[in-house]
C-alpha cells in the first residue's frame, strides 16, 4: 500500500500541498464579534468574543455555546483513555516481540463449549490485545463455539437469543450522565444580576412598606416586584428547559447508527444498540467499528484508531493481529468481525460514559447578536443612569412632586424610612430600565430558532448535527452534489450488456457462451461486498451497496448460485474498490490451484487495460483498435442514455507470480494489464420525480447547483439534463462540464476562473471535489456540498456546510458532515436551505420587535424622568413588558415556519448587517409613532381624557393605566407587522403558526387580567370600555401605518456604511479573497 493510505483518509488534505490553502483566515478579523465561520474557530477567539459582550448572566447566555471548561476536562479525560490504549498497544508489541510464547501469560482455560465465559474475560482478552488467551479458546472458531455462533450464519437471533445475550454479556449501551433537571434551569435563570437586585429592592421595599403602611396594604409594592421577577425566572426556566429536552432528543438520534450483522444466515440491518455478543458483522471502508471483537476474515483491511489513539496512523488487521477496538474507523479494505464485549465492558464505552454530550458551539449569528445586545445594552445602562441621577437628584431637592402637587422629600421633614422607600422605587425603576434595554434574550433567540428549525428539519428527513449549519445554509450560495442517490434514485438495474462483442438484452433468456457465463458469474460473486440469501421459500434477498445488488441480480438471473461459487473458490487477496482509481480487483483461488484475477470498475478505465476479449466462439481474441474503437462507442452509447457503465475483466495468473506467504501476500500489488474483457453493463438510475422541480428552486433563490460525480461525463451530461442542472444542450459544453481531471492540472489561478463556470465535474475524484470547494470558497461563495464516501470527508469539513447522504453515508462521511441528508434525496437538501433562510428571517423579526420595544420604553421613560420627574411605566410594568418581548415575542416569531417568499431572494450575505435597511425603516416608524403617541398621553392625557375634575391621584393612575395599555397593545399588533418585514399582508399564513396565535392570544389575556383584576400589583386601575377602545385603536394605527411605511423606499447601500469611515490601509487577507456577496 502506498504511503498516502498509511494515514487517515480524512486527514490527508490537511497535508496536501495540492489542494492549497483552505480558505479564509477569519482569525485576521478583527473585532471581537465579527466570527464569521465558527467551524474552525480557536478557543481563543470564543473566549474573546464572550469576554467583549456586556451580559447579565452568563450562565443563560452563554449555555448553548461551547463550554471551554468542559471541553478541556473533555480533552482531559481523552487523553487519559488513549494512554491506556497506547500502554497496551505498547505491551501487545513488546509481547509479540520479546517473549516466547511459553512464557506468554494465559488466561485460565474456558469453560467447555456451551457454557459460556464470563464478560470480563473477553473484555481483558480484547481490550489487552491478547492473542494468547484468543488461542486458549482455540482461535476464532473455539470462540465462536464458546459463544454459540455460527462464523457464516451468526447467531439465531430470535427475542429470546438476543435477550439472553444481552443478560449475561450487557447491551450495547453506556450509561448517560442525567440531563439537567428543570430545577438546575431555575438556579440558572436566578443568576441574573439584575433580577437579584431587583429581589434586593424588593425585599427592602416590602420591609419598609410593612413599616409604614402595616402588612395588609404596605406589601403590595415590593410584594408585586417580587412576584414578577418569579413570574419571569419561572418561565424564562421553563422555555430552556423545554429547549434543552429538545437537543436530548436530537442527540440519541445522532448516536443511532445503523449497521448491518448477519443473524439466521441473512444480513439484517439493526440499531447500534441492539448489537450483542456473538454477533456477525460485516465490516466496509468507512463504516465504525460497533463493538469490541476479532477478525474473522478481511481482505486488506486497514483501520484509524485515531479515536481512541489519539494518532492518525493506519493499523493493518490480519489474523495475526485480529483484535478491533470499538469506536474505530474502517480506513480501508473489507471483512467481518465476531463482537466480544459490548457497552461498557469496551474501551469506547467507558470513554463515552466518562464524558458528557455537549451540544454547545457558537453559531455566527449568536456571536453578532451578542455584538448587537452588547451595543444596545450599554445604551440601556447609560439611559438608566441617567434616569437614576435625574430622578434622585429631583427627589432630593424637592423637585419631584405627588399626586397633590407637594413634594415628596422635605430635608428635615420627611422620615428617613420614607426617604429610603422613595430612592428604592427610584432605584428599582433605574434597574428594571437596565432589564428592558439589555436584550439577554436576543442571542438565546438564536438557539431557540435553531432548536425548533432542527426538530422540523428532522419531520423532513434531515438530521442536523451542527447547529451553524442551519443558519449558514440560508447564506449558501452554491451548492455540489452528487449525481448518484442525492439527484437519481439510487435503485439500479442492470437494462443492458454488452458480452462478446455483441449486445445482449438482459430482460431476454438468451444464454450466454458458458466459458463466459461461467467467469463472470465467478467475477460477480467474488469481486463484491454484497452478499445473496436464499430463503426456504425459494425467495432471493440481496444486500450491498445499490451497484452491487443490481450487479448480484444480475449475476443470480445468468445462473449464479451465490454460496456455491463462493464455497468452490478462495480469495488469497483483494484490491477494495477505491475511488481514486475507480475500480476494484480481487485474485482468487480455484480448486486446482490456478489462480484468476478479477477486476470489476468504470467501463473505459477497465477497458483501457484490456489486451483481449472472448468472442461468441469462446475463443481468446486480441483487442484491435478497431474492435477497442466499438467497445468504446457502446459506451459512450450508454452513457449519452444516462447509463452507468460497469466492466468485468479478468487475467490468468502464474503460480511463481504469486506470494506465497502472508506477509508478501498482503503488500502484493495486483496485476492488471494483459486483462481479457468479460463484458460491459449499462445501469440504468432513474432521476428523482422531484428533483427537477428542486433544482429550478435552487436557481429561482439564487443558487447554482452543480453536479460532482465519479461517473463517465457523457452519464453525468445526460442526467445533468434531464434534471435541470444544465437547461440546454448549448449549455452542455465545456468549459459548463469538465473531467475532474483536467481542473486537477490546472494552476490554483486557473481553478479559480474555472470554478466559477463549472456545471457538471465528471470522472471526479474525491479530491477533485475538494480542489473546486476550496476554489469557490476562495472567490467568496458558501458552499454546500454533498457526499457518501469515506474520501469525501475532507470535502465535507472544508465546505460551509456538509451534507452526509443517511443511506449510502458511510460513518466517516457522516461525523465529518455537518447535516445528514436522511432519504439521501436532493429535495430534501433544497428544504434545508428554506429553512437555513428561514432561521436567519426569524431572527432578524425579533430583532425588529425587540429594538422597536427597546426604543420606545427607554425613550418613553427618560424623556418623561427629566421632564417631570417621574416615569409612567413603574417597574413590574416593565417586567411584564421585558417577558413579552424576550422570552414570548421570541417564542412567537422564532417558531415562524419557512414560506415560498424566502427562495425568491438572493442569498443571504455572510457580512451583510443583521439590521437591514428595511428593518432600521420599520423599526424607527413604529418607534416613533409609539413615543409620540404614549408621551402625548403622559403630558397632555388628563385635558385629552377629561380628567382634569376627577381625583387628581385616581387621573394619574387612569392616565398611566392607559399608557401601559396601549403600550402592551401597540407591541401586540406590532408583533404581527414583525411577521412579514418588507410584504404589505402581514395575516398570510398566521393561522397556519398555531403557537403564534396561542401566545398573542394568551398575552392578550393576560394583559385584561392585570388591568382589570391584578391593579394593587401593578399600581393600575380598570379601565372603562372607552378608553379599552382607545387602547385598541392606538395599537391598531400600528397595521395601516406599517402598510404605509413599505412603500417608502430605501436604499441598497447598508445604513451602517454610512456612517463608517472605509479604510484602505485595513484589508485583511480573508477579506481580498472574499469578495462582499449579494446583498438583499
Amino acid at each position: 500500500m502506498s504511503e498516502e493510505y498509511k494515514t487517515s483518509p480524512y486527514r490527508r488534505h490537511k497535508n496536501d500541498l495540492e489542494t492549497g490553502p483552505s480558505g479564509f483566515d477569519d482569525e485576521e478579523d478583527s473585532g471581537p464579534f465579527d466570527i464569521f465561520r465558527t467551524k474552525s474557530a480557536s478557543v481563543d477567539r470564543l473566549r474573546r468574543w464572550r469576554q467583549a459582550a456586556l451580559v447579565l448572566n452568563a450562565s443563560r447566555r452563554f449555555r448553548y455555546t461551547l463550554d471551554l471548561k468542559k471541553e478541556e476536562e473533555k480533552k482531559q479525560i481523552i487523553a487519559k483513555i488513549r494512554t491506556h490504549a497506547h500502554v497496551i498497544r505498547a505491551a501487545y508489541l513488546f509481547q509479540a516481540a520479546g517473549q516466547k510464547e511459553k512464557d506468554a501469560p494465559k488466561l485460565p482455560a474456558p469453560p467447555p463449549s456451551g457454557d459460556g465465559c464470563s464478560p470480563q474475560q473477553l473484555s481483558e482478552m480484547t481490550r489487552d490485545h491478547d492473542f494468547s488467551a484468543l488461542q486458549n479458546f482455540g482461535g476464532v472458531n473455539g470462540l465462536a463455539d464458546t459463544l454459540n455462533t455460527s462464523l457464516e450464519k451468526g447467531i439465531k437471533g430470535d427475542d429470546d437469543d438476543v435477550l439472553e445475550r444481552k443478560n449475561v454479556y450487557g447491551s450495547n449501551t453506556y450509561p448517560r450522565k442525567k440531563p439537567r433537571s428543570f430545577w438546575r434551569f431555575l438556579l440558572d435563570a436566578c443568576r441574573d444580576t439584575t433580577l437579584i437586585i431587583l429581589m434586593v429592592a424588593a425585599a427592602a421595599s416590602l420591609a419598609l412598606g410593612i413599616k409604614s403602611e402595616g402588612i395588609k396594604e404596605g406589601w403590595y409594592d415590593g410584594g408585586s416586584i417580587a412576584l414578577a421577577v418569579i413570574i419571569v425566572i419561572a418561565v424564562t426556566a421553563f422555555s430552556d428547559y423545554k429547549q434543552s429536552l429538545q437537543f436530548q432528543v436530537l442527540n440519541e438520534e445522532k448516536q443511532n447508527i445503523h449497521m448491518e450483522v448477519t443473524r439466521g444466515g441473512r444480513r439484517v440491518e439493526i440499531s447500534i444498540f441492539d448489537i450483542v455478543v456473538g454477533d456477525v458483522i460485516p465490516l466496509k471502508i468507512g463504516d465504525q467499528v460497533p463493538a469490541d471483537g476479532v477478525l474473522i476474515s478481511g481482505q486488506s483491511l486497514a483501520i484509524d484508531e485515531s479515536s481512541m489513539t489519539g494518532e492518525s496512523k493506519i493499523v493493518h488487521k490480519d489474523q495475526k493481529a485480529p483484535f478491533l477496538m470499538s469506536g474505530c474507523k474502517i480506513a480501508d479494505g473489507y471483512g467481518t468481525m465476531l463482537v466480544t464485549s459490548v457497552g461498557i465492558n469496551t474501551e469506547w464505552g467507558l470513554l463515552m460514559a466518562s464524558i458528557s454530550e455537549d451540544n454547545g458551539e457558537e453559531t455566527p449569528l449568536q456571536v453578532r447578536l451578542n455584538g448587537v445586545a452588547t451595543f444596545v445594552g450599554m445604551v440601556g445602562l447609560a439611559v438608566a443612569v441617567l434616569v437614576l441621577v435625574v430622578l434622585l437628584t429631583r427627589y432630593f431637592t424637592g423637585h419631584s412632586k405627588d399626586t397633590k402637587d407637594s413634594p415628596r422629600y422635605i430635608a428635615g421633614k420627611t422620615s428617613v424610612s420614607d426617604a429610603i422607600d422613595g430612592a428604592i422605587k427610584i432605584f428599582t425603576v433605574a434597574v428594571t430600565i437596565v432589564v428592558v434595554a439589555v436584550p439577554e434574550g436576543l442571542p438565546l433567540a438564536v438557539t431557540l430558532t435553531l432548536a425548533y428549525s432542527m426538530r422540523k428539519m428532522m419531520a423532513d428527513k434531515a438530521l442536523v448535527r451542527r447547529l451553524s449549519a442551519c443558519e449558514t445554509m440560508g447564506s449558501a450560495t452554491t451548492i455540489c452534489s452528487d449525481k448518484t442517490g442525492t439527484l437519481t434514485m439510487n435503485v439500479m438495474t442492470v437494462v443492458e450488456t454488452s458480452v462478446c462483442g455483441e449486445k445482449f438484452d438482459p430482460s431476454e433468456n438468451r444464454s450466454l457462451p458458458p466459458k463466459v457465463a461461467s467467469l463472470l458469474i465467478e467475477g460477480i460473486a467474488q469481486n463484491s461486498t454484497g452478499s445473496v440469501f436464499m430463503s426456504e421459500g425459494g425467495e432471493v434477498e440481496i444486500s450491498g451497496s445499490p451497484t452491487e445488488k443490481a450487479i448480484l441480480q444480475w449475476g443470480v438471473n445468468l445462473g449464479m448460485a451465490f454460496d456455491t461459487v463462493r464455497s468452490g473458490s478462495s480469495i488469497i487477496h483483494a484490491f477494495p474498490f477505491n475511488s481514486e482509481k475507480k475500480r476494484g480487483g480481487v485474485a482468487v483461488r480455484l480448486p486446482d490451484s490456478a489462480v484468476h484475477v478479477h477486476w470489476k470498475g468504470a467501463a473505459e478505465i477497465v477497458l483501457a487495460c484490456c489486451t483481449s476479449y472472448i468472442n461468441v466462439d469462446e475463443s481468446l481474441v486480441p483487442m484491435e483498435e478497431d474492435k477497442r474503437t466499438l467497445f468504446k462507442k457502446a459506451i459512450e452509447d450508454m452513457a449519452a442514455r444516462s447509463l452507468r457503465c460497469v466492466a468485468f475483466a479478468y487475467r490468468t495468473c502464474e503460480k511463481t507470480h504469486v506470494p506465497d506467504n502472508e506477509e508478501e501476500l498482503a503488500h502484493w500489488n495486483l496485476p492488471e494489464d494483459d486483462l481479457v474483457l468479460l463484458g460491459i453493463v449499462g445501469l440504468k438510475d432513474p432521476c428523482r420525480p422531484s428533483v427537477k422541480i428542486a433544482v429550478q428552486l435552487c436557481i429561482d433563490a439564487g443558487i447554482k447547483v452543480r453536479m460532482v460525480t465519479g461517473d463517465n461525463l457523457q452519464t453525468a451530461r445526460a442526467i445533468a439534463l434531464e434534471c435541470g442542472i444544465l437547461q440546454s444542450d448549448a449549455d452542455a459544453t465545456t468549459p459548463n462540464i469538465i473531467e475532474g481531471k483536467t481542473f486537477r492540472e490546472y494552476s490554483e489561478a486557473e481553478r479559480l476562473i474555472a470554478a466559477e463556470k463549472i456545471s457538471v465535474m465528471g470522472r471526479s475524484s474525491p479530491n477533485d471535489k475538494l480542489l473546486l470547494v476550496q476554489a469557490l470558497r476562495k472567490n467568496g461563495h458558501v458552499v454546500a456540498v454533498t457526499g457518501d464516501g469515506t474520501n469525501d470527508a475532507p470535502a465535507l469539513h472544508e465546505a460551509d456546510i456538509g451534507l452526509a447522504m443517511g443511506i449510502q453515508g458511510t460513518e466517516v462521511a457522516k461525523e465529518s458532515s455537518d447535516i445528514i441528508i436522511l432519504d439521501d434525496n436532493f429535495a430534501t437538501v433544497v428544504k434545508v436551505v428554506r429553512w437555513g433562510r428561514s432561521v436567519y428571517a426569524n431572527i432578524q423579526k425579533f430583532i425588529q420587535f425587540q429594538l422597536t420595544v427597546n426604543v420606545a420604553a427607554l425613550v418613553i421613560n427618560v424623556v418623561a424622568a427629566v421632564s417631570s420627574g417621574d416615569v409612567p411605566l413603574n417597574a413590574v410594568q416593565l417586567l411584564w413588558v421585558n417577558l413579552i418581548m424576550d422570552t414570548l415575542g421570541a417564542l412567537a416569531l422564532a417558531t415562524e415556519p419557512p414560506t415560498d417568499h424566502l427562495m425568491k431572494r438572493s442569498p443571504v450575505g455572510r457580512r451583510e448587517p443583521l439590521i437591514t435597511n428595511i428593518m432600521w425603516r420599520n423599526l424607527l416608524l413604529q418607534a416613533l409613532y409609539q413615543v409620540t403617541v404614549l408621551l402625548v398621553l403622559n403630558f397632555q392625557g388628563k385635558k385629552i381624557l377629561n380628567l382634569e375634575r376627577e381625583n387628581e391621584d385616581h387621573a394619574v393612575k387612569v392616565k398611566n393605566t392607559l399608557i401601559f395599555n396601549a403600550f402592551v397593545l401597540s407591541q401586540l399588533f406590532n408583533e404581527l407587522n414583525a411577521r412579514k418585514p418588507d410584504e404589505i399582508n402581514v395575516f398570510k399564513g398566521v393561522t397556519k403558526n398555531r403557537l403564534f396565535m396561542g401566545i398573542v392570544g394568551l398575552t392578550l389575556l393576560l394583559q385584561v387580567l392585570i388591568i382589570m383584576f391584578l391593579g394593587k400589583f401593578t399600581s393600575t386601575v380598570r379601565l372603562s370600555w372607552k378608553l379599552w377602545l382607545v387602547s385598541i385603536a392606538i395599537g391598531f394605527i400600528s397595521w395601516p401605518l406599517a402598510a404605509i411605511g413599505k412603500l417608502i423606499p430605501v436604499p441598497d447601500k447598508p445604513l451602517s456604511e454610512y456612517f463608517t469611515r472605509k479604510s484602505t490601509s485595513r484589508t485583511t487577507r480573508g477579506e481580498s479573497q472574499t469578495p462582499r456577496l449579494q446583498e438583499t
